[in-house]
This record gives structure tokens, C-alpha cells and sequence, in this order.
């Protein structure tokens, strides 16, 4: 039996070396066991309450759909997973893929492990939750820190009489101090805080964990109290349980929900003030003045009614200089959003929505598949699909010699038996090798037939579904689906300054572009993932540009040119050059 084993440990109060332990213990079992290790999985410092951002997992989940290994072993399920949701799933998974799940603490999982373990373990999280929670909530009325540390401040480290640490406490850090009032006296004055973030920059001043200053690290969120200016522990007033956190389902990130105000506990703790209250009202003031807030307004935010639509690629343009994002500067015109509100890129060149647009989809509609390209990667493609199926297939063809010398024992025996020769060993023996005959039909008659290859000409119907795509756009009725279809083509556009213009490089996402050109939601190639995972992986070797490269301005680009990574043994998702 080959066996995967998965290790896990949640916090940094845990040791790097309970992954080891992990390991060695379920070592130990699968050798007394007698079983084959050939996988080891592990996530380091991550919660077991969810299953989405864990590597690790995700990883064993992947292959167990591949026949890796026939087992996963453990040390406990809660290893595995704390979240009912997940641990249910994850066993589902299993057991679809045959794979068998075993512990060290509860034996091989059955459907009452994951009923009652799964309660039992999420029952466990919200306790620790609760009591962390009255922990911190009796630090916090003691003046203390409540979790985290703000800019500002630094955390003074004590000792007990037993050597324990003494948590909480925290002193003003001087430096960090005098560039919060400068803060506060810029805001007052009259600038943005957009300008006092640049103007930060330019002078070195390291942000909050060391970063570059941003507005929003600035303004932050009045109602949430987040942000320099909205942070009353700068006036000695410490407040505590604002807003709680959420695990998002979907993406298993935390998200914030701000608390009823009766439920926040505030202690004063007037040695850590930095701002004086007289400039701190003024800020408060001014801010009143410029905000918006519809949860004062029953008649809702009046700039929601002058917020412009996304663009047909928002969220995808990246700048070749800093990597941050391109984003709406005006009407009709994005700029690098890094150089804009933080001042620490140099990219100053802007381009127009509709004519990058223009050119995006001009890149998708004539150059992201040709044929001559698409052709070379089909043939690659075909060939590590073959060389991957015939290693998958030699259990098949030692099954199908088995079967034929079974067929000829069995032969041999009826002869025996027609030519007066019986023994009582024969009918054993001929039992024996009738389940054996029933077990290798039986397996060779279940066993999967080759799904279809890509088919060269699937180049053609791609051109002829962007064509419809791009025309779809132009109606109000099919504009929106089409957007989205687009969208999931495109991976990354990458807006490179040259000369005083735009260079734009495209990306394409290739598993989304197959499944598209085609034209099926779960098309028999992608069976074959390993096979496209390999292509990429080898496909580090050297640039091969296509024919008639031309670069064209961003501004008033109409062509494209391409550079298509094709090594020799592999394909890689195609860049371009607009």
C-alpha cells in the first residue's frame, strides 16, 4: 500500500519541529504497517480552520485524483482539518478519488469520524476563541494592549518574578511620534492626504511595518477608526473590540465587521497620547467637513451616483516599472496608481481606456493562437500526453499478459480433465484462476479510454469565438457576459514605458483559452493537467519570435507583435508585445 502523510501545525506558539515529529510518528506506523511511503505533505503556521490557503492540502487533494498513493496518514484528524465544512469534504474527495484516510489518534476515518470529530473540533475553536477574547478583554481594562501594536508605539518587553513575559505593555517611539504630529499638522493645514504620503516618501520615511505611505494608510476608515488620523490611542484612549473578523468561505481570508458601539470596551491610558486634543478636534473637524458617510445620510454617498463603471479589464493592468496597479485617473485616461498616490515610481505615462482596450482585444482576436504556433504545441502536447499514458498504462499490459497466461493455465487444465487425468488439487487450482481471469477482465474492461487530443484547427474556432465575443460587446444585452468571458482569457497586461509611450504586454491564461476555444465547460483534455503542468515546467528554454514582429505605440496601436515562448519540449502561456 503506498501511503501520503500530511502534517500540519497552526501557530507560532507551536515548534518547526512538530512537523518532524509529525513525520517521524506516522513513519514509524506505516512501517510497522508494512505500508510504502511516498508523498509528504505539509503547511507551516496555519490555522486548521480552513482548508483554502493551505498549500500543503491543496496539494494532497490534487494528487490523490492522480493515484499517487492509496492512503493518507496522520497524526490526528484535527491535523487534517478543524472546520466541519472542510474535514467533510476533504473525506469526500478521498473517497471518491479511493484513497483511504487513517490517524495515529483515531484509525482509519470512517463518516461517525467526521460527524462527531468535526463538531467536536469546531467546537474547540469557538472555546479558544471565547477565552482568548476574556483574556484580552481584562488586559485591555487594565490599560494594556489588547493584541498588535499601533505606529508609534513600541512594545516594552518584561518578566514576572517566575520569568514569565509580561504582555500589554507598550512606550511611545520618539521618532515614530514626531512624524505622526507632522501627520496631523499637515492634514490640518489643508493638504490631502494623498500629498503628505508623497512628500513622506520622497523624504525616506518609513511607513507603519516598515512599507511606503499610502492615503488609505493615512485616512483610513472614520467609522473603523483605522488609519493614522482615526487612531484614539494618539490621544490616550484606547479602544478596544471596534470591529470583529470573519472567515470569507469562499476565499478564507478575514474580513472585517465593525461591532455595535455598546460592545466596545475603552479604557483611558493618557501616558501613551502623542496629539495634543485641540489639534486632534481640528482634524476630526476638517474631516467632518470632507465626508461623506452613508450611515449619516439616508439619502446615501452623492458621489455613488457619479462613480464611473469598471473598465472591461480593471484589475488585470499591471505596471511594468513597480508592478502596482493602473487605474481610472480621469474620464478617459489610466495612470500607474503607485506613482500617482505614493510617488515611488517614476512611471508618469498614461494611456486611454479605449485604445488599450482596442489593443487588448486586438492581441486576443489575432495573434494570442496561431495556427503555425498552436500546431507545434498540439504536437508536444500529444506527445507528452503519450509518454505520460504510457507510463499509466503498464500496469494495463502487464494485467493483459497476465489475463492471456491465465487463459492458457486454465486451457491446460481442461485438457488434462478431457484426457482422463483428474486430481481434487485441479479444482482448486481452476478456482483459483477463474477469480483471477473475473478480476483482470473486470479491471481491463473499467479501465479509462484516451479522452481526444486537441485538434489543430481548434486555432480557427478560437478566432471565430472572439470574433462573436468581440461583436457581443457591442451590444448592451450580451456586453456584460461577454466582458466576463474576455476577462478569464486574459492573466495579466503589463503596460511597459519606452521613449516616452506605452509598450503593452499581454498574457494569456492558457487553461482558460483551451477550455474557450473548446467551446466545452470540462473538455476531455483537461484530464491531461500533468501533461500541460510538465510542458510548463520545461518550457524555460529559449525565446522563439514569431514572424513580422512590430511594435507599435500604445497610444495608437493597431498591430501586434509576438514573442512565444516554445522550447524544445515544451509550451509556456504566450506573451506579447502591442
Amino acid at each position: 500500500m503506498k501511503v501520503a502523510i500530511y502534517a500540519r501545525y497552526s501557530s507560532d506558539l507551536q515548534r518547526e519541529a512538530s512537523i518532524t515529529d509529525q513525520f517521524r510518528m506516522c513513519r514509524l506506523r506505516a512501517e510497522k504497517e508494512g505500508w510504502q511511503v511516498v508523498e509528504e505533505y505539509s503547511d507551516h503556521s496555519i490555522s486548521g480552520s480552513s482548508m483554502i490557503q493551505r498549500p500543503g492540502l491543496q496539494a494532497l487533494i490534487m494528487d490523490s485524483t492522480r493515484g499517487r498513493f492509496d492512503i493518507v496518514l496522520a497524526e490526528a484528524l484535527d491535523r487534517v482539518s478543524r472546520d466541519q465544512e472542510d474535514i467533510a469534504g476533504i473525506y469526500k474527495r478521498m473517497r471518491y478519488a479511493d484513497v483511504k484516510m487513517f490517524t495515529l489518534s483515531e484509525g482509519e476515518i470512517s463518516e461517525l469520524h467526521v460527524g462527531l470529530k468535526g463538531t467536536m473540533n469546531a467546537l474547540f475553536i469557538k472555546d479558544l476563541a471565547d477565552k482568548t477574547r476574556r483574556g484580552l478583554r481584562g488586559r485591555v481594562e487594565d490599560g494594556k494592549s489588547g493584541g498588535g501594536n499601533s505606529y508609534g508605539y513600541d512594545v516594552v518587553k518584561k518578566f514576572d518574578a517566575h520569568g514569565e513575559p509580561i504582555r500589554g505593555d507598550r512606550t511611545i517611539n520618539a521618532a515614530q511620534a514626531a512624524v505622526i504630529r507632522r501627520i496631523f499638522a499637515d492634514y490640518d493645514s489643508g493638504l490631502s492626504s494623498r500629498t503628505i504620503a508623497m512628500a513622506l516618501n520622497r523624504k525616506g520615511v518609513p511607513g507603519p511595518m516598515g512599507r511606503e505611505w499610502g492615503p488609505s494608510t493615512i485616512h483610513g476608515n472614520r467609522e473603523r477608526g483605522t488609519g493614522i488620523l482615526n487612531n484614539e490611542l494618539y490621544v490616550g484612549r484606547l479602544v478596544w473590540n471596534r470591529l470583529r473578523y470573519v472567515k470569507d468561505p469562499d476565499t478564507g481570508r478575514r474580513v472585517s465587521r465593525q461591532n455595535p458601539e455598546s460592545e466596545w470596551v475603552i479604557q483611558e491610558v493618557p501616558d501613551l497620547r502623542i496629539v495634543d486634543q485641540n489639534l486632534w478636534d481640528a482634524v476630526k473637524a476638517r474631516q467632518g467637513e470632507l465626508a461623506f458617510s452613508t450611515r449619516t445620510r439616508q439619502e446615501g454617498n452623492p458621489l455613488n451616483d457619479r462613480r464611473r463603471p469598471k473598465h472591461l479589464f480593471a484589475g488585470l493592468i499591471k505596471c511594468g516599472c513597480c508592478g502596482g496597479g493602473y487605474s481610472m485617473i480621469s474620464k478617459d485616461l489610466l495612470g500607474c496608481s503607485t506613482a500617482r498616490n505614493k510617488g515611488t515610481c517614476n512611471n508618469r505615462v498614461n494611456i486611454r481606456r479605449d485604445a488599450l482596450e482596442a489593443s487588448v482585444l486586438n492581441g486576443l482576436r489575432k495573434h494570442l493562437m496561431e495556427p503555425d504556433l498552436f500546431r507545434e504545441f498540439c504536437t508536444e502536447f500529444t506527445r507528452e500526453v503519450n509518454r505520460l499514458r504510457m507510463e499509466r498504462g503498464a500496469d494495463l499490459e502487464v494485467a493483459r499478459r497476465e489475463l492471456d497466461k491465465v487463459g492458457r493455465q486454465i486451457s491446460q487444465i481442461i485438457e488434462a480433465i478431457t484426457d482422463g487425468m483428474y486430481h481434487p488439487s485441479m479444482k482448486e487450482k481452476m478456482t483459483g484462476l477463474e477469480a483471477r481471469k473475473a478480476e483482470l477482465t473486470e479491471k481491463l474492461a473499467n479501465a479509462d479510454e484516451p479522452p481526444p487530443l486537441l485538434h489543430p484547427n481548434m486555432a480557427a474556432l478560437y478566432a471565430q469565438r472572439i470574433a462573436a465575443l468581440s461583436e457581443n460587446l457591442q451590444h448592451e444585452d450580451s456586453r456584460a457576459q461577454a466582458a466576463e468571458i474576455l476577462r478569464s482569457l486574459v492573466e495579466q497586461v503589463t503596460l511597459v514605458p519606452e521613449g516616452g509611450e506605452l509598450a503593452i504586454v499581454l498574457r494569456g491564461d492558457l487553461g482558460a483559452i483551451l477550455r474557450f476555444a473548446a467551446g466545452k465547460k470540462d473538455p476531455d483534455f483537461l484530464s491531461e493537467a500533468e501533461a500541460l503542468d510538465n510542458l510548463l515546467a520545461q518550457s524555460g528554454g529559449s525565446l522563439k519570435p514569431s514572424r513580422g514582429q512590430q511594435k507599435t505605440s500604445a497610444l495608437n496601436a493597431t498591430e501586434v507583435s509576438q514573442l512565444s515562448l516554445v522550447a524544445g519540449v515544451g509550451f509556456e502561456p504566450t506573451t506579447f508585445r502591442l
